[in-house]
């Protein structure tokens, strides 16, 4: 058998041994006859590293969902015609991964933030949509809402001490006020 699949079923072995799934002296069994009787550390070792990176390749593929779910959400708020139903969604979605958010602060660091920037991406688009719909051609009420929008993100930022949300709260605002004082 060659070293590749060795590794396969030792890394497998340890995933179960790890999570309980055989009783551990099984797994020992199971370990000495793939390692064929070299059994040591450092091949456990190498095996509990390839199942911990699996783990992390799987929390960060579901850490991206969320910041791709936001945008769709955001690409159907200027394309359907409805607009209190995708106001309604994308408001309840930006809820729900507030909330998120809050639960996995401490848990899991990628996931957390990445369910933050799908709040801010979809509060971002529920305010356009607002504006473009019930405030269509008032330039200041844009400017209000967005104004808004990017102090909500500086006192995020520093509240929860979180660099990328105050650097683009005061982006936002000095691009802003900028705009505005010039048209």
């Amino acid at each position: 058998m060659s070293n590749q699949k060795k590794q396969i079923i030792i890394n497998e072995i340890t995933f179960w041994k790890q999570n309980k799934l055989l009783p551990g002296h099984y797994c020992d069994f199971l370990m000495t006859l793939y390692s064929e009787g070299n059994h040591s550390e450092e091949i456990e070792g190498k095996a509990k590293n390839a199942v911990i990176s699996i783990e992390k390749r799987k929390k960060l593929s579901m850490a991206t969902f969320f910041p791709i779910v936001a945008s769709v959400i955001v690409l159907l708020l200027f394309t359907i015609q409805y607009e209190w139903v995708v106001i309604g969604v994308a408001g309840v979605f930006a809820s729900c991964c507030l909330v998120g958010a809050m639960y996995f602060a401490k848990k899991n660091k990628i996931l957390a933030t990445m369910l933050q920037l799908a709040t801010a991406l979809a509060a971002l688009g529920v305010t356009l949509k607002v504006c473009t719909s019930y405030f269509d051609g008032n330039n200041e009420m844009l400017y209000i809402l967005l104004l808004v929008n990017c102090i909500f993100w500086l006192l995020s930022g520093i509240i929860m001490r979180i660099i990328y949300f105050s650097i683009s709260g005061v982006l936002g605002l000095i691009i802003i006020i900028g705009t505005w004082m010039y048209f």
